[in-house]
């Protein structure tokens, strides 16, 4: 994690910090458009770790709503996961189609802006969902942290 704390410091971001081992980074840097930043922070991790690496970047403004928003029925969740996917852009209607049409007994999603919130329940015996068709619906990059990763984020860094 202290490649990518330093990965980020030389950019010029202050108050760097790492979260959780799964590539969470958090910064302070003038407001500029997201996805020349985005790009920026791509080019720097290309060459700090040898290999691409796509940025999902949210202002702490968009963090707060992403783990404030509840798109599914308390109903709907118990004894499920709720997981959020994280894309650079928003998601064309082609591809909200595809999406919606991956929808089974064990796993639902919904679309907010850049962010697909993905309800994973689990039957017995069974393993999750694999990420595998989502790569061929979306087509894009994306990431995917817990509903509960995205809250202590936001708790952790008010």
């Amino acid at each position: 994690m202290n490649v990518l704390r330093q990965a980020f410091e030389s950019l010029g971001f202050s108050g760097v910090a790492t979260f959780l081992g799964s590539g969470n980074l958090v910064f302070d840097t003038r407001p500029r458009d997201i996805g020349t930043l985005e790009k920026r922070v791509e080019r720097r991790l290309q060459q700090a770790l040898g290999y691409n690496v796509p940025a999902f970047i949210r202002t702490h403004a968009e963090l707060k709503e992403i783990a404030a928003l509840e798109p599914f029925e308390t109903s709907e969740i118990h004894g499920a996961d709720v997981n959020i996917i994280l894309l650079a852009d928003n998601l064309d209607e082609r591809s909200k189609k595809k999406l919606m049409a991956l929808k089974t007994d064990t796993d639902e999603f919904r679309i907010h802006g850049r962010e697909i919130y993905w309800l994973r329940r689990k039957k017995p015996g069974s393993s999750f969902f694999s990420t595998v068709p989502l790569e061929k619906v979306l087509r894009h990059p994306f990431t995917i942290r817990s509903t509960s990763t995205i809250r202590k984020l936001v708790a952790k860094f008010p």
